[in-house]
Order: C-alpha cells, then sequence, then structure tokens
C-alpha cells in the first residue's frame, strides 16, 4: 500500500475516495513539485492550519515562506527544491514577471566578470526583497519588461544598474559603445525607450545617434 501511494504521488492527484482521511484526501489534490498558498489548500481541507503542520512536521510539504508550501518531487537525490518560476509566480499570483540576474552582464562582452547570488523579479504588482525557501528574490515593481531576456534589454537594464555593480562605470559604459556596433539598432533603441530610466535612455540616445553617424576621414 504504501509503494502504491508513493507511485500514485509522483504522478500526480489521484481519485478521492470515502474510505480516506481528511488527511489522504488533501493529498490526493497535490501535484509533485507544485507551490501553494494556504488559501488554495484551503478549499480541501476544513481544518487547514492542522494538516500544514502534520505536513510539514512529517516532511510532506516543505515551507517556503508564510503561507507558502511545497510539495516536494522526490528524485534519486533527494527531495528537489521549487523551481524558480513556480514559486515567483504562487507567491505573487500572477504570471506576468521576468527573472533576470546580473551574472546574465557577463556574456554581453562588456567588462562584466562578478558572479553574484542575487535573482531580479521584474514585476507589476511587488517590491522589495523577498525570502523565498531559504532564498533572496529582488523584486522591483516595474511598468513595462519584455517576456523573455534578450541581449538588447540586457544592455539597457545594465546601464539601468550601472551603480549596483563592481566594476568601473566608465569603463562599462565604454565597453558598451563598443558593442552597440554589433547590435541590431532598432531593437536596442525601442528596448532603451522602453525599458530604461531617464539617464539609460539618454545614454543610448546619444551613444546611437554617434554610432549612425558617418566618419569622416
Amino acid at each position: 500500500m504504501k509503494f502504491q501511494l508513493k507511485y500514485l504521488q509522483n504522478r500526480g492527484p489521484f481519485p478521492i475516495s470515502r474510505g480516506m482521511t481528511k488527511l489522504q484526501q488533501l493529498k490526493g489534490h497535490l501535484r509533485p513539485g507544485q507551490v501553494y498558498r494556504r488559501e488554495e489548500l484551503a478549499q480541501w481541507s476544513n481544518a487547514i492550519d492542522r494538516h500544514l503542520r502534520q505536513f510539514v512536521d512529517d516532511g510532506t510539504f516543505t515551507k517556503l515562506a508564510r503561507g507558502l508550501y511545497l510539495y516536494p518531487k522526490q528524485t534519486v537525490f533527494g527531495k528537489a527544491p521549487a523551481e524558480d518560476h513556480k514559486l515567483v509566480e504562487t507567491f505573487l499570483k500572477d504570471r506576468r514577471f521576468l527573472l533576470a540576474s546580473p551574472n546574465a552582464y557577463n556574456g554581453l562582452g562588456v567588462g562584466t566578470t562578478q558572479l553574484y547570488d542575487k535573482t531580479v523579479v521584474y514585476n507589476h504588482k511587488r517590491h522589495g526583497r523577498f525570502s523565498l525557501g531559504g532564498r533572496t528574490f529582488d523584486f522591483r515593481q516595474k511598468p513595462s519588461f519584455p517576456r523573455k531576456l534578450t541581449s538588447e534589454f540586457l544592455l539597457v537594464d545594465l546601464v539601468n544598474n550601472l551603480d549596483r555593480l563592481a566594476e568601473s562605470k566608465e569603463e562599462v559604459l565604454a565597453r558598451v559603445r563598443e558593442r552597440i556596433a554589433s547590435c541590431d539598432v532598432p531593437r536596442l533603441h525601442r528596448a532603451a525607450r522602453e525599458y530604461g530610466n531617464v539617464w539609460t535612455r539618454k545614454f543610448f540616445a546619444e551613444a546611437l545617434t554617434a554610432d549612425m553617424t558617418p566618419h569622416v576621414r
């Protein structure tokens, strides 16, 4: 019976029968690897706080933050941690967000080499640092951001966050100007206009104008 129950848990929600206890019925609604909010789980329990304590105590749930729980997926290496995307989506109760990291700047070829233990979440609802599952996420509320990371957005984002980087500002900006020559100029111009702060928009407006000016020998 234990093997059968474990098999069903790894396959996802299983049929609920009258012979099950309330705790077993609640478990029957769960999907391995999914992150849940307390209010979502409460629809399947008439004693949700007691059931949550039991699930945390017996290892069924991993508590990620107040009111936020992971039903971990079992692997050969043990319990898998929550996926960032699922964790953030459940926390925000919104699918409109973009995960980013300053480490992504290192692939742009503009002289950044530092490694940062930080995940930035651009979103429309929350602002501030939040600890979720033992990790710190830097939520930044923005009016607009792309659906996915692009090199043009990352260049704009780098200049937006220049004061947060460890490298020399002057050297990085000089490399960014050089990098513009190999960029899709219309896309970079659009990214700067849509996602740049005031100073960043001014920087790219001047840099792009200079790059498009014919050089006279």
